[in-house]
């Protein structure tokens, strides 16, 4: 049994497949690729029993078969490898052959039916967006996840799913983003929470593509994309409850360019003490004045942008850290950013968005302490 790839195909879907598999498995069989061969159409499989990928390709075969084949071997055999034309050969005892160019290389599969059945979209809804949609939706969200495992609701993004809408909702307690995107295809209504890691290989397998169709039950989550196949286990916690930290009354608003004040907070942020990374911003009529500073080593910056404010004049720290991390996910030139006191959370908010799109970002304050 044997069949017939280009190298450089096969490696693409071997590098997306590869993100499910974990270093050290619970189960030694979760460290191969599942190979199945029908017809021309071979299919890869990858899981670590929470995360499950599958992706399809054209090759030329000899018949139908599956083997199970160690992922980091044939992985690190075609990174060394020039773009030619490829041959796998099969024997029944699960031993194969890889044919190049350059010569063979023979390792031990697995028999595939050791490997685990991957979950199955069952008493699913439904509801499909765009590629760019969802692509945006994780690029302004992902980054605001926790990896702190105290806190697990956190540690995934969560869905809000109503209708047409979608509220895609991350926070670590220090910044939250909602961002929210409507008008999508189809109808459906529940919430859940979708791991990082599941988001990452999405956010790896949407290209190429236009739409996601996404399907979800109380313990499962699904995207298909192309010929392309994510599935996760959900998180299993109650989300907090978001909305109640959203201040509501916001008085004081700031108008800058987006790029002008990232620039100065990652030049100002190198004066900052390096635990806090704490820079004070103070607000007045048409002028943001920022300010850096390390007690312990006599360190110290300001800076002064121009920009639009309106409201009384006010002085209020955060860690440029998230600052910076929330302004890298805004596409647009100028932000907004709306105050109260200098003890309440201040919202961003990005200057123009996509039609039928709206992002609203969180930061808690520092307090100041100098």
């Amino acid at each position: 049994m044997k069949f017939t790839i280009s190298s450089g195909n096969l490696q693409k879907h071997l590098n997306l497949a590869g993100g499910a598999i974990t270093a050290n498995p619970v189960v030694p069989i979760l460290e191969n690729f599942l190979f199945k061969i029908e017809g021309s159409l071979l299919t890869l499989s990858a899981t670590d029993l929470e995360t499950s990928i599958v992706t399809s390709t054209e090759v030329q075969a000899d018949g139908d078969f599956a083997v199970a084949i160690p992922a980091k071997l044939i992985t690190d055999t075609l990174k060394q490898l020039p773009e030619q034309p490829i041959t796998i050969d099969v024997d029944e005892q699960y031993g194969i052959q890889i044919t190049s160019s350059y010569g063979k290389y023979k390792l031990a599969g697995a028999d595939p039916a050791d490997y685990p059945k991957l979950p199955q979209a069952e008493d699913v809804e439904k509801i499909s967006a765009s590629v760019s949609t969802l692509e945006r939706a994780i690029n302004k969200t992902l980054f605001a996840t926790t990896t702190d495992e105290l806190r697990p609701a956190m540690m995934g993004v969560f869905f809000e799913v109503e209708g047409s809408e979608i509220n895609f909702v991350a926070t670590d307690a220090h910044k939250l983003v909602k961002f929210t995107a409507s008008e999508l295809t189809g109808s459906a209504s529940g919430t859940f929470i979708v791991p990082r890691k599941a988001l990452t290989l999405l956010k790896n397998a949407i290209h190429g593509s236009d739409e996601v169709m996404m399907a979800f039950n109380k313990k499962n989550a699904f995207f298909d994309i192309g010929t392309t196949h994510i599935a996760c286990l959900l998180i299993n916690a109650n989300f907090p409850d978001y909305n109640n930290v959203i201040p509501r009354e916001n008085p004081k608003t700031l108008s800058v360019d987006r790029g002008d004040l990232q620039s100065s907070l990652k030049r100002i942020a190198l004066y900052a003490n390096k635990t806090t990374n704490q820079v004070q911003l103070d607000l007045n009529e048409g002028s943001l004045t920022l300010q850096g500073r390390d007690a312990d080593f006599n360190n110290e910056a300001t800076e002064q942008l121009t920009c639009s404010y309106d409201g009384e004049p006010l002085k209020i720290a955060f860690n440029a850290k998230f600052l910076v991390e929330m302004l890298n996910a805004i596409d647009s030139e100028t932000i907004t950013m709306k105050f109260s006191e200098p003890n309440r959370a201040a919202i961003m908010l990005p200057g123009e968005e996509e039609e039928h799109e709206e992002t609203l970002m969180l930061v808690m304050p520092v307090m100041v302490h100098y």
